[in-house]
């Protein structure tokens, strides 16, 4: 990541967090977490953690026995999501810095005592809103699975436009906020439209997924602007 995206993401990251926490969010987040269904005692990483907005429903799952570990590569959104688990006191719930598209593998997270050396390290993958970041996501959706054992599971939680004729009345709404969240934002005219190549990731990361997973299945919320994907690795 650039100095210029670590600065924009960071310039944005307390708002991000509270648009993360839009009332309605929290359903879709909790929807996600379910999908994975984690037990007290698992191990969950979850892909560009951001602020950590999904926190409170993975630890709420894996409980006090459980991990969390979130990895991101922003300072801001990282700082932003050290300050929520210091303030609930979270102690099983571990950041690191990384790139999400290549994680550490192998590696040492030692402040999360886990060693992802070995494949099948972790019970569950989350990863909400990044797949579209990626320019060629199917390699990474690889290296996400290869971290789980026999049954473990995958959930990717990403939005698009809408092919609901229903959703035609936002659709201009939700180009404007694509337009926003990607740097830079002051361009007016573009050779291709962000949500383009975005749609396209989105879309290549959810069939990765299908193609990974021995079994699978997808739902769509708000209108199908917001599409979740989960599957469990055979």
């Amino acid at each position: 990541m650039t100095d210029d995206l670590q600065a924009f993401y960071g310039r944005w990251a307390t708002l991000y967090d509270r648009i993360a926490r839009f009332p309605g969010v929290g359903t879709w987040r909790a929807a996600a977490a379910d999908s994975l269904a984690l037990e007290p005692g698992d191990t969950v990483v979850e892909m560009g953690c951001g602020t950590g907005a999904n926190f409170p429903y993975l630890r709420e799952r894996v409980g006090t026995e459980g991990r969390v570990i979130g990895i991101d590569l922003t300072v801001g959104m990282l700082a932003v999501a050290a300050r929520r688990i210091a303030a609930n006191d979270w102690e099983n719930v571990h950041l690191l810095r990384a790139d999400a598209a290549h994680p550490p593998i192998p590696g040492l997270i030692e402040d999360a005592g886990s060693n992802l050396n070995e494949v099948g390290a972790v019970d569950a993958v989350l990863a909400s809103f990044v797949s579209g970041m990626f320019a060629e996501p199917g390699p990474v959706i690889e290296r996400w699975c290869s971290l789980l054992a026999p049954g473990g599971r995958i959930c990717l939680f990403d939005a698009a436009r809408s092919t609901d004729q229903r959703a035609l009345p936002l659709d201009l709404a939700f180009r404007a906020f694509v337009v926003a969240s990607t740097p830079p934002t002051w361009k007016i005219r573009y050779d291709e439209p962000p949500w383009q190549p975005l749609e396209t990731r989105v879309e290549t990361a959810h069939d990765a997924v299908k193609r990974r997973c021995t079994t699978h299945s997808t739902d769509r919320y708000a209108l199908g602007f917001v599409r979740l994907v989960r599957g469990t690795v055979g």
